[in-house]
């Protein structure tokens, strides 16, 4: 068990790095990764120009299981926690969002814009 529990931690690791490449190339400048905080995990924190962007990246081993990588549940955990540690990040007259980045081997990322509206 603890064998595939590194797997999978390695794994979103690599992805979250393949994240912040794919990001970047977007002009997106990475602010933090993995920030934790009691409410839950922001995965990485971007800023481009006056937008902010906590991001989940969800890292899966096909395309189709992407499909269901992301569900209300982790959305709202990755918001509660993005509020957690926004004054960190955020100043007077920026914008923030919630993103998600679906990577999986062989697919060109997907990235959902905005993808919690509370």
């Amino acid at each position: 068990m603890k064998a595939a529990r590194a797997r999978a931690e390695r794994r979103g690791r690599r992805g979250e790095g393949v994240a912040a490449w794919y990001l970047r190339l977007k002009g997106w400048r990475i602010l933090a990764r993995r920030v934790k905080t009691p409410r839950g995990e922001v995965d990485l924190v971007a800023r481009r120009g006056r937008m902010v962007a906590f991001v989940e990246v969800k890292w899966r081993g096909s395309a189709k299981e992407l499909d269901h990588a992301i569900d209300e549940y982790r959305l709202r955990r990755v918001a509660a926690a993005a509020q957690a540690i926004a004054s960190r990040f955020v100043r007077p007259g920026d914008l923030q969002r919630v993103d998600v980045l679906l990577l999986a081997p062989g697919s060109f990322p997907r990235h959902i814009v905005n993808a919690w509206m509370p």
